[in-house]
C-alpha cells in the first residue's frame, strides 16, 4: 500500500522527502511554491536532482505536486483565466522537472457562467496547456460549496469529456462526504465507487487524498479530521481503505496536526485500517 502525506519543501524540495520518511509514508505530495499567492516555483536543477535522487533511494512515490488554492479554470474573467493557465503551465513544468507524475487540480468556482459554462472554460483552460511527457493532471473531487465546480461525478466527468488533454482524477474523502456521498458505511463505500465508475470511470482513479470530516455528509463543509475520528468514521474509513477499487491507488493524507496527533499517527492508522 502506497500511503503518505502533504509535505513541506521548505529549505528545499529534497526536504519533503526527509520529512516523509518521519512520518513512515511511502509516497506523498507538496506545492511547488506558497500555494496563496501568484508565485513562480524556483526549483534548480541541482535540487530537483537530489529530490529525485532521494526518492529513488527511499522507495517514495508517486509524488504529487498540488497546484496553487489561487488557480481557478472555471472563471469567466479573461486576466484569472491566464493567471490560471500561467500557473498551471509552470507546475506541470516543475512536475516534469522533479519526476513528478501528478499535478493535482481544483476546477474552481464559475461565478456566475453556470455548471456547463464553467466546465466549458476549465475544459479550455486545461486544453491551452502544454503537458510534459510522464505529467498528467488530475482533476480533484471538490466539497461543492457556493458555485465550486467538481462535487459531483457528473461534473468530474463533463470536464473529462469535454477535454482532449489525457486527465485523471483525485478523489478527496472528505471532499466527497461534504458533497453528499456518504462513506460512513462499507455499502455506501460500494454504492460511492460504482457511481464513480458508472460516471467517470475507475481507470481514471490515479490518486486519493484521504481525510475523514469533522461535517456531516451532505453540507459541503471542507474541514478535515483525523482518520476514523471524524463523522466518516472507523467504519467507512476502513471499508474505503480496504476496497479494489483503491487497491494499487496512492493514498495521500492532509489530515490536521491536533490533539497531539501528527501525519504520522493517521499514516499508522491507515496501515491498522488496511490490516484489520
Amino acid at each position: 500500500m502506497r500511503v503518505g502525506a502533504h509535505t513541506s519543501i521548505a529549505g528545499g524540495v529534497y526536504n519533503a522527502v526527509e520529512e516523509q520518511l518521519e512520518y513512515d509514508g511511502n509516497c506523498g505530495q507538496i506545492f511547488s511554491h506558497s500555494p496563496r499567492v501568484w508565485q513562480d516555483p524556483n526549483i534548480g536543477d541541482e535540487e530537483a536532482g537530489e529530490f529525485r535522487s532521494l526518492s529513488t533511494e527511499h522507495g517514495v512515490g508517486p509524488w504529487v505536486i498540488h497546484s496553487s488554492y489561487l488557480v481557478n479554470l472555471c472563471t469567466p474573467k479573461d486576466d484569472l483565466r491566464e493567471k490560471s493557465i500561467d500557473s498551471m503551465q509552470k507546475e506541470v513544468d516543475a512536475a516534469a522537472t522533479l519526476g513528478v507524475p501528478y499535478v493535482n487540480v481544483h476546477l474552481g468556482a464559475h461565478t456566475g457562467a453556470g455548471v456547463d459554462g464553467g466546465l466549458d472554460n476549465a475544459a479550455s483552460a486545461l486544453e491551452a496547456l502544454d503537458i510534459p511527457d510522464g505529467v498528467t493532471v488530475l482533476i480533484e473531487s471538490d466539497a461543492g460549496s457556493g458555485t465550486k465546480l467538481g462535487g459531483t461525478f457528473d461534473e468530474l466527468a463533463g470536464v473529462l469529456d469535454r477535454c482532449d488533454q489525457p486527465l485523471d482524477v483525485c478523489l478527496d474523502t472528505a471532499h466527497m462526504f461534504a458533497a453528499g456521498y456518504d462513506l460512513s458505511t462499507a455499502a455506501g463505500v460500494d454504492e460511492t465507487f460504482a457511481a464513480f465508475d458508472d460516471q467517470v470511470g475507475l481507470e481514471h482513479l490515479e490518486c486519493v487524498h484521504l481525510n475523514d470530516s469533522k461535517h456531516g455528509c451532505g453540507t459541503n463543509k471542507d474541514e478535515h479530521a483525523h482518520i476514523g475520528e471524524g463523522l466518516i468514521g472507523e467504519e467507512g474509513m476502513r471499508a474505503f481503505i480496504n476496497h479494489d477499487a483503491v487497491a494499487d491507488v496512492p493514498l495521500v493524507l492532509e489530515t490536521p496536526t491536533e490533539d497531539g496527533k501528527s501525519f504520522a499517527w493517521n499514516i499508522e492508522r491507515v496501515r491498522e485500517l488496511h490490516e484489520a
